[in-house]
């Protein structure tokens, strides 16, 4: 799906579903996505923002990140985060078994993808549960409706490791700089956007000419 060379008129946007700026940014996204022009679709990549661990996360790193959430409620007005996710869970440096977990979910149907996104954020940053811990994801599996016997054997799968890393690979060779990144891509050509985390229309405002009807 992901694999190869893009074809036709794609808005890419490349995230990582433990990403706090992609949280931030989830609004103006999905009115980027309601407001698209005909002829161009748009189609997430997973960014793979870290990789997979067992240890603990450094308390510089902890402080840091408090400091974005900070930081973020300061800049993007509206995003709200639980600061106790940071004394009831184990902080792990590690967002790729939440990638493969969006991917195990679309594997289930394309239409478990966007649940499964909102879970891992929902529960992350507004319930203080952790989507690094394999059995966090397994239950939201289970909240969204999919099948998490499946669900469980398919979510360090290598074919399901494979295309994250086909995702990640793709999002790198299109151009993705940090997350979230938008990417529009016209037959062989990658265009890096310029967004903003309150107004959509800085970036519908850039599409609009490209796909208007003659």
């Amino acid at each position: 799906m992901h694999e190869g060379t893009p074809q036709g008129a794609v808005l890419y946007f490349v995230h990582d579903p433990m990403c706090s700026w992609c949280w931030a940014f989830r609004p103006v996204w999905a009115a980027i996505v309601a407001g698209l022009p005909a002829g161009l679709r748009s189609q997430r990549l997973l960014g793979g923002l870290a990789p997979d661990s067992d240890e603990p996360m450094p308390l510089a790193m902890q402080r840091q990140i408090r400091g974005y959430w900070r930081r973020i409620q300061q800049q993007v007005p509206g995003t709200r985060f639980n600061y106790a996710f940071w004394q009831r869970c184990r902080p792990r440096r590690s967002t790729w078994p939440a990638c493969r977990a969006v991917i195990a979910a679309r594997q289930q149907g394309a239409a478990f993808e966007e649940p499964m996104i909102l879970a891992i954020q929902t529960a992350y940053y507004l319930q203080a549960r952790n989507p690094s811990a394999r059995e966090t994801l397994v239950q939201l599996a289970g909240e969204i409706g999919l099948a998490t016997g499946r669900f469980r054997r398919e979510l360090d799968s290598p074919g399901v490791q494979a295309a994250l890393a086909g995702e990640m690979a793709l999002g790198a060779r299109l151009g993705a700089r940090g997350f979230p990144s938008l990417l529009l891509v016209q037959g062989n050509e990658a265009r890096l956007l310029e967004y903003s985390y309150r107004d959509p229309d800085v970036v519908l405002e850039i599409l609009r000419p490209l796909f208007s009807e003659s």
